[in-house]
C-alpha cells in the first residue's frame, strides 16, 4: 500500500510533506503445510468454563476469545460470487470455501464483518462427491473481533476436507473500505457510480466471510453480476462472460495463484482503458473514467519498464498473465497493491501535461514502482503477520530508489530518497516512536503499523546494509528469498537468513569458503563470519526504536567514538535523559572519509565506545558518507567549526549529499540542545555558492521552517528580520528562476521552491509576474496553458482576491485533472478569509465538490497557516465524531487529520488544550498512539522555542 497526503506530493510521509514449490505440498500433503506454517493446539471444543468465553449477538456462548483466528481449520479455496446493484447500492453474494481440518472441533471461526448472512452450510467432500445436500449450519457472531462462528453439527474429522458454504449480503460501504461506492463525475456533468474494493489490512471480511489474516492463503474463483453497461475487473483475466435474463451478464474470472485475502480485489464501473504488452508478455492496462484515458499514457508506459525491469532485478516472472492499474476517484491510501488489478488515487497514477509537475510525475513514478514491487514483496512472499509489515513496506519504498534509478534516471530519485530517511528521523527521535516490529493484534493497532516507521525507516536500514554488504550481495540475498518463500509467508529471520547466505559463486575458494569482497576491511569480514550476524547486526535495527547518535571526537590521528541513543526534545541536561538512554545499543556500520582522501574507510561499531587510528593527520573527517547510513553525528571539539570552514573554503571537496547530510544533522542537533542554533546557522552561509539543489533545499527548508513558527506564533520582529534575511540573502539565486518548465527535474523542483517562497514572503516581482500570469489565465476563461511548475504559485497569489477565490472555486468543480485540482484546492486553503476556509472544510465534509478523501491534506493545509490554525483546530474538536462516521479510528486520515491539525503548536497553552481533549477521547476508549507523538513534539518545539528564541533574536539582527 501508498499513503498519500492528496495536496502534498513531495514525498509520502505520512507527516504530510507530503503506498501490499509449496504449491504441489498443499495438495499432496496438507499435514506437512499446516505443521510447517500454523501451531495447532491438541483440540478444539466448547471449554467447560462459560465464564472464560465471549457472548454472543444472541446471547449464546461465542465458543472463542482470541482476537487471531484458530489454525485448526485452513483455507484452500474460495468460489466467490457477487452481485452489486449499483442503483440500490448493496450487494448479494455467495460462497463455497473449502477447508481443510487439522484436528477435531465443533465449530469454525471466521472473520466477518456488517455482513448478513442468510444461509450458512457444509458438505464433506463425500457428500460434495455424491452431490448430497449440505448441512445446515447455526451462524453465532461477535462483531467486537469481527468473528463468525459456524457451529458444525457433528465433529469434523482430522485431515479432511471440507465445503462451507454461504450467501450473505450487505449495503456498499460510504467510506473507502471493504466493498464500497465511488463516484465521478463527467465533462457534461453527469455523476457515475462505481463499486470497489480496499481490503487492507483487515477490510476483505466486510465484503465476504472469510480466513481475514494474511497467513491464511488460498486460491480464489470469482464470478460478478453486472449491467451492460459496466464492465467487471477482478486479480485474474476474464475467461467468459455468460449472458442471463433481463440483460444482466456473469463474468467468470481464472483462479488466483495462492494469496491472502486482503488482496483480492474486484471492480465494477464504466472505464476505458489503455494497453500494451512486457517485453515477457505480460499484458498491462491502465484504466480511467472515460473523460480521463487521455492522462494514462504516462503510467502505461512507466508499467511496462518498472515491470521489465522487476523479472529482470528478481530473477522471477511476473506470474500473471496480465496486470491492471486503476484510477479510483474515492480511494484512501496512494494506491494498493491488489495481485493483478492495483487501485489507485488518480493523483497518484494519472499524469496530464497541462497541469502536472515534475514534482507530480516523479510521485507518480514512485507509486507506479512501489505497487509493482509489492507483487513480489507482498504479495508472492507475504509476512506472517501484520507486525512485519515492513518485511513488504519498507522494502516496497527501498526498491523504489532502485527501480526509479534504473529506469528513469533522469528524475534523480537517488538524491531524493535521503527525504524519505529525513522525513522518519522526526519521528523517529521522539521517545514514543516504535520497534520497526511491534505486536499488532486489533484493526486498530494493525491500521497504526502503516506509519513512517514501517515505510520509510524499513527502506532506510534496507538501503544502509545494501552499502554494508554490497549491491550486488544483496540483490543475491533477496532473490534467494523470494524464490524461497513463493507462495509462502515469511518472518524477519527468513530474510537475515537468505541475505547471510548470499555468497555469489565467484566467492568461494576451492576449500568451499565464501570470502567477502577483499576491500572489505578485516572488521568487516570478521563480521560476515558468521551467518547469524547479520541477523545479530539487523534486530538491533528492527526489534529496538530510535535512532542511534555517533559522537565523534578528533584527537590528532585518533578519532574517540560513542554511540548514544539521539533524542529530539530531552536535553542532556534533562532528569529523565539518562534513564531514556539506558540498554540501547546499535550495531552499527559506520563509513567515513577524510580531508586527506577519497577512500570511503568502513567500520562496525558494535560498542558503546570505540577508538579508530588515521592513517594520516587530516582537517577534517566526516562520517556517514553519502548519509546512506541511518543515524545523526555530532562532532565535539573542533569538528563542526572544521567542517564549517571548508563549506566556506571550497565545498566540493565534500560530495553533494554529504553536504545535504551535514545540514540536515546540525539543524537536528540543536533541537536536542546538542548545539546552538547560531552554529548551525553559521553553515548556511556557505549556501549562496552552493549549485546542488538537494543541498540549496535542505538548508531552505529549515530557514523557511523557523520564519512560518515565528509566524503563527506572530512574533513578527523575528519573522520580519527572517523575511528579510531570506529574501536578501537568497536573491541572486530567486532572480535567476524563470517562470518556465525548462531543466532537469531538480532545477524544476528549485524553481518551485523558491518562486513558492518569495511569493509566500510577499516578495514585490514574484507576486506581481504570479497576479499577471493569474490575470490573464482568468482572461482566457482557464484555457491558458501556465508552466506546470508554477501552477500552483500562480493560483495561490490569485486566490487572495475575492473574485480568483471564486474563480479558483468554480475550476475546481471544472476540472478533469485531479493533479490540477490538488494545486488549486491548496491555494484556496491559504485565503486569509476564515468565511472562505471554512466553506472549504464544509464542501470537504459533505464529500461532493471536495471528495472527503482530501479533507486531512485540506485541513492540515489550513492548520498551517496563521489565520487557519485556530480554525482548523477548532473543526476538530467540535466535529470528532463526524470525523469518526466518515474514517475508521486509526486510518491513515484520522492520524493525519490529529497531527496536521496540532503537530505545529509551540504554546504550552496549546499543549494543554490538546492534552485535554486526547485525555476525553482516551475515556471514550478511542486510544492512538499519534496521541503521544503530537504531545511529545509540541513539548519539544515549546523547549526549541524557550532554548533557541534569544539567540535567533540576536543572530538576525546581526546578520541583516
Amino acid at each position: 500500500m501508498f499513503h498519500s497526503s492528496a495536496m502534498v506530493n513531495s514525498h509520502r510521509k505520512p507527516m504530510f510533506n507530503i503506498h501490499r514449490g509449496f504449491y504441489c505440498l498443499t495438495a499432496i500433503l496438507p499435514q506437512i503445510c499446516i505443521c510447517s506454517q500454523f501451531s495447532v493446539p491438541s483440540s478444539y471444543h466448547f471449554t467447560e468454563d462459560p465464564g472464560a468465553f465471549p457472548v454472543a449477538t444472541n446471547g449464546e456462548r461465542f465458543p472463542w476469545q482470541e482476537l487471531r483466528l484458530p489454525s485448526v481449520v485452513i483455507p484452500l479455496h474460495y468460489d466467490l460470487f457477487v452481485h452489486p446493484n449499483l442503483t440500490s447500492l448493496d450487494f448479494v453474494a455467495s460462497e463455497k470455501i473449502e477447508v481443510l481440518v487439522s484436528n477435531a472441533t465443533q465449530f469454525i471461526i471466521l472473520h466477518s464483518k456488517d455482513l448478513e448472512i442468510t444461509n450458512a452450510t457444509l458438505q464433506s467432500e463425500e457428500d460434495s462427491r455424491y452431490m448430497k445436500p449440505g448441512k445446515e449450519l447455526k451462524v453465532l457472531s461477535y462483531p467486537a473481533h469481527e468473528q463468525i462462528a459456524l457451529l458444525v453439527p457433528e465433529k469434523l474429522t482430522p485431515h479432511l476436507k471440507y465445503y462451507v458454504a454461504m450467501d450473505f449480503q450487505a449495503k456498499l460501504g460510504d467510506g473507502f473500505e471493504g466493498f464500497y461506492k465511488s463516484t465521478y463525475r463527467t465533462l457534461g456533468g453527469e455523476t457515475r457510480i462505481l463499486a470497489v474494493t480496499d481490503f487492507e489490512p483487515t477490510q476483505a471480511r466486510m465484503a465476504f466471510p472469510c480466513f481475514d489474516e494474511p497467513l491464511f492463503k488460498a486460491n480464489f474463483s470469482i464470478k460478478i453480476r453486472r449491467e451492460s453497461r459496466h464492465i467487471a475487473l477482478s486479480n485474474m483475466p476474464k475467461v467468459k462472460t455468460i449472458e442471463l435474463e433481463g440483460g444482466l451478464l456473469e463474468d467468470h474470472f481464472e483462479t488466483t495463484v495462492k494469496m491472502s485475502t486482503y488482496l483480492v480485489a474486484y471492480i465494477v464501473c464504466d472505464f476505458h482503458s489503455l494497453s500494451g504488452f512486457t517485453s515477457s508478455g505480460v499484458k498491462v492496462s491502465i484504466y480511467a473514467s472515460p473523460d480521463k484515458r487521455n492522462q494514462t499514457h504516462y503510467a502505461l508506459q512507466a508499467s511496462l519498464k518498472l515491470l521489465d525491469f522487476y523479472e529482470k532485478y528478481f530473477d522471477i516472472y511476473y506470474p500473471l498473465s496480465k496486470l491492471d492499474l486503476i484510477a479510483i476517484p474515492d480511494f484512501a491510501p496512494g494506491a494498493m497493491e491488489n495481485w493483478g488489478l492495483i487501485t489507485y488515487r488518480e493523483t497518484s497514477l494519472l499524469f496530464d501535461p497541462k497541469t502536472s509537475s515534475a514534482s507530480d510525475k516523479l510521485w507518480v513514478t514512485r507509486v507506479i514502482a512501489h505497487e509493482l514491487a509489492h507483487q513480489w514483496f507482498g504479495n508472492l512472499v507475504t509476512m506472517e503477520r501484520w507486525n512485519d509489515i515492513w518485511l513488504k513496506e519498507g522494502f516496497a519504498k527501498y526498491m523504489e530508489l532502485i527501480a526509479v534509478n534504473a529506469t528513469y534516471p533522469e528524475l534523480q530519485f537517488d538524491d531524493y530518497f535521503l527525504n524519505v530517511c529525513f522525513e522518519v528521523i522526526t519521528k523517529d527521535s521522539l521517545n514514543s516512536s516504535r520497534p520497526i516490529s511491534k505486536p499488532a493484534e486489533t484493526p486498530t493497532q494493525i491500521q497504526e503499523m502503516f506509519d513512517e516507521v514501517s515505510y520509510n525507516k524499513g527502506a532506510c536500514i534496507l538501503n544502509m546494509l545494501k552499502d554494508f554488504l554490497g549491491e550486488e550481495k544483496f540483490q543475491k540475498g533477496i532473490i534467494q528469498y523470494l524464490k524461497k518463500f513463493s507462495y509462502r509467508n515469511a518472518k524477519n529471520d527468513d530474510l537475515w537468513s537468505s541475505l547471510s547466505n548470499s555468497c555469489l559463486e565467484s566467492d568461494f575458494t576451492s576449500g568451499g569458503v565464501c570470502h567477502s569482497d577483499p576491500k572489505m576491511t578485516s572488521n568487516m569480514l570478521a563480521f560476515l563470519g558468521e551467518n547469524a550476524e547479520v541477523k545479530e547486526m539487523m534486530t538491533t535495527w528492527t526489534l529496538q526504536k530510535g535512532i542511534p547518535l555517533l559522537v565523534v571526537k578528533q584527537d590528532g590521528c585518533s578519532l574517540r567514538l560513542q554511540q548514544e541513543r539521539f533524542l529530539q526534545g530531552v536535553f542532556q541536561e534533562d532528569p529523565e535523559w539518562r534513564a531514556l538512554q539506558e540498554r540501547y545499543l546499535w550495531h552499527i556500520p559506520l563509513t567515513y572519509s577524510t580531508s586527506s582522501s577519497n577512500v570511503i574507510h568502513r567500520h562496525i561499531l558494535k560498542s558503546k565506545t570505540d577508538t579508530l587510528d588515521l592513517p594520516e593527520k587530516t582537517s577534517w573527517v566526516k562520517f556517514n558518507v553519502d548519509s546512506n547510513g541511518y543515524y545523526i553525528v555530532h562532532y565535539e571539539g573542533h569538528g563542526w567549526d572544521q567542517l564549517i570552514t571548508q563549506l566556506n573554503q571550497n565545498h566540493t571537496l565534500l560530495r553533494p549529499k554529504d553536504r545535504v547530510g551535514l545540514i540536515h544533522d546540525v539543524f537536528q542537533l540543536v533541537g536536542a540542545g546538542r548545539l546552538t542554533l547560531d552554529k548551525a546557522l553559521d553553515m548556511t552561509y556557505y549556501l549562496q555558492h552552493e549549485t546542488s539543489s538537494p543541498a540549496l533545499l535542505e538548508g531552505l527548508s529549515y530557514l523557511e521552517s523557523f520564519y512560518h513558527m515565528m509566524d503563527r506564533r506572530n512574533i513578527s520582529d523575528i519573522s520580519e528580520n527572517l523575511k528579510r534575511y531570506l529574501l536578501q540573502y537568497f536573491k541572486p539565486v530567486i532572480d535567476r528562476q524563470s517562470w518556465s518548465d525548462k531543466g532537469s527535474v531538480w532545477d524544476r523542483m528549485l524553481r518551485s521552491a523558491l518562486l513558492k517562497l518569495a511569493c509566500d514572503l510577499n516578495h514585490a516581482p514574484c507576486i506581481q509576474k504570479a497576479a499577471e500570469l493569474f490575470s490573464q489565465w482568468m482572461e482566457s476563461s482557464g484555457k491558458l496553458n501556465i508552466p506546470t511548475d508554477v501552477l500552483k504559485i500562480v493560483y495561490s497569489v490569485g486566490a487572495q482576491t475575492t473574485a480568483g477565490w471564486n474563480y479558483l472555486l468554480e475550476q475546481y468543480e471544472l476540472s478533469m485533472s485531479s493533479a490540477e485540482q490538488n494545486k488549486i484546492l491548496y491555494a484556496l486553503s491559504t485565503s486569509k478569509h476564515q468565511e472562505k476556509l471554512l466553506k472549504l472544510i464544509e464542501l470537504g465534509m459533505e464529500g461532493k465538490v471536495i471528495k472527503t478523501q482530501n479533507l486531512a491534506a485540506l485541513l492540515h493545509a489550513i492548520a498551517r497557516r496563521p489565520k487557519g490554525q485556530q480554525l482548523a483546530w477548532d473543526f476538530v474538536r467540535e466535529n470528532w465524531t463526524h470525523l469518526l462516521k466518515k474514517f475508521d479510528l486509526g486510518s491513515y486520515d484520522i492520524r493525519m487529520i490529529i497531527s496536521g491539525t496540532t503537530a505545529h503548536f509551540s504554546s504550552k497553552d496549546k499543549l494543554q488544550e490538546v492534552k485535554l481533549f486526547f485525555e476525553s477521547l482516551e475515556a471514550q476508549g478511542s486510544h492512538l498512539d499519534i496521541f503521544q507523538t503530537v504531545l511529545e513534539t509540541i513539548t519539544k518545539n515549546i523547549k526549541w522555542l524557550e532554548k533557541n528564541l534569544p539567540t535567533l533574536r540576536t543572530w538576525l539582527m546581526v546578520n541583516t
